[in-house]
């Protein structure tokens, strides 16, 4: 299956998830910035993953901009599921489990956002969690990425 991954990164985790990604569904998938994503590069592929890193609950401004700025009918009867980023909640104390749980995370804009365009939505949107702000990703995650995406 022609697989197309957009993504963007600050720190370098969400690519690092990305290329699993990529790697893991098929030798032809194409991973590629938000920033190089045009409608051209998008018209030849059968299933789309999008990603980004969460900040304040929402995808980057680059992702965002990707999924506003592409006509709707690049989308339509496209394969899309969508993953982010995140930091682990797991050790946080209540007010910042209570902010996460208030803003959510990209993944779940994304995957509305690609709804909205035409996509059909394949999986639930999908996080993989950083050890802070910056990272590294938690030990896992990218083996974790790579099984998720077998299962697309």
């Amino acid at each position: 299956m022609k697989t197309l991954v957009v993504y963007d990164s600050v720190y370098g985790n969400c690519e690092k998830v990305a290329n699993a990604i990529g790697k893991a569904i098929s030798s032809e998938a194409k991973v590629i910035r938000a920033s190089e994503a045009n409608s051209t590069v998008l018209g030849n592929f059968e299933l789309l993953i999008v990603g980004s890193p969460t900040h304040g609950g929402r995808p980057m401004e680059s992702v965002k901009a990707f999924l506003e700025n592409i006509p709707a009918d690049v989308f339509k009867g496209k394969k899309a599921v969508a993953f982010d980023t995140r930091f682990s909640v797991k050790s946080q104390g209540a007010f910042l489990k209570l902010l996460v749980k208030v803003l959510g995370h990209a993944s779940s804009k994304i995957s509305k956002a690609l709804d909205k365009k035409g996509a059909k939505i394949i999986a639930e949107p999908h996080g993989f969690s950083v050890t802070g702000k910056e990272g590294p990703l938690e030990k896992g995650e990218l083996e974790r990425a790579q099984e998720w995406a077998k299962t697309l």
